[in-house]
């Protein structure tokens, strides 16, 4: 007689550095004999998701981001639309995952990117190669070039579905969802330049497109303290305050779902 076993799904949203948050709750979930077999991510959780698939251990995944350095004069943009050149954080990627598609990760991947030119949502799986589907995944309006693949552009997957829990949806027996992107009613003082009301508006935006998608979570992992946190962190005291976030809130929220893990 054979035995079932729980098939765990995980959801990890965008978030820029906040999804250092993501590698922590991983770090928990392992602790606790959870390894989940499909994974969905947009941007850094694309990120995230790519690595832990490919075999990385999540303390890993915090040095991978820790050991990336985006915000270099080298890696300045003038001649794409965007203020950093995606190309130059696929040289990261690479040293990873050389040409190697989803397919062949160790563990089922989906990752969420929007196509500009149409606007709709595209759901890379299976063929694609890893390091540009996570690109395009990740590339930031504004901050990032868009990424082309096959002829068509495609930037954030964030700007339609930040928070990709729809994607795994029926996929699993128990879907875990982690979102990096708490918003929290802030003084107007906050907002005196271009760049924090930016990345304000576009937090706004993902909220959007994300709170339905905490209702289809078995278990919603969203840590508030995160919103005290830049999408851009460059401090690596700071990644580990983040990693550190995501694991304590793993932790608690633990407590409350625990028994309807089969």
């Amino acid at each position: 007689m054979s035995i079932k076993t729980t098939v765990f799904g995980l959801a990890l949203s965008g978030g820029g550095h906040k999804g250092i948050a993501h590698a922590g709750v991983l770090q928990f979930l392992n602790e606790q004999g959870i390894f989940p077999e499909i994974i969905s991510g947009t941007s850094a959780g694309s990120i995230v998701g790519g690595l832990y698939a490919n075999g990385k251990k999540p303390k890993e995944i915090l040095a991978f981001f820790k050991s990336v350095n985006l915000f270099s004069w080298s890696h300045l943009s003038f001649r794409k639309a965007g203020f950093l050149d995606a190309d130059q954080f696929a040289r990261y990627l690479e040293k990873e995952f050389g040409k190697k598609t989803i397919r062949e990760l160790d563990i089922e991947l989906y990752i969420s990117a929007t196509e500009i030119e149409r606007g709709k949502l595209k759901i890379f799986h299976k063929n694609t190669q890893i390091v540009p589907a996570i690109l395009a995944s990740s590339a930031f309006p504004g901050v990032f070039s868009p990424v082309v693949i096959n002829n068509k552009i495609y930037s954030d997957g964030g700007i339609l579905n930040n928070y990709p829990v729809n994607t795994i949806q029926g996929r699993c027996d128990f879907l875990i969802g982690s979102n990096v992107n708490p918003v929290l009613m802030y003084n107007q003082t906050r907002f005196t330049s271009i760049k924090s009301i930016a990345l304000r508006a576009f937090e706004i935006m993902m909220m959007q497109n994300t709170f339905p998608q905490n209702e289809l979570c078995d278990w919603h992992i969203q840590p508030e303290a995160l919103a005290e946190y830049s999408t851009f962190e460059t401090s690596k005291k700071r990644m580990d305050e983040i990693f550190d976030i995501g694991y304590r809130e793993a932790k608690a929220s633990f407590e409350k779902i625990k028994d309807k893990i089969q």
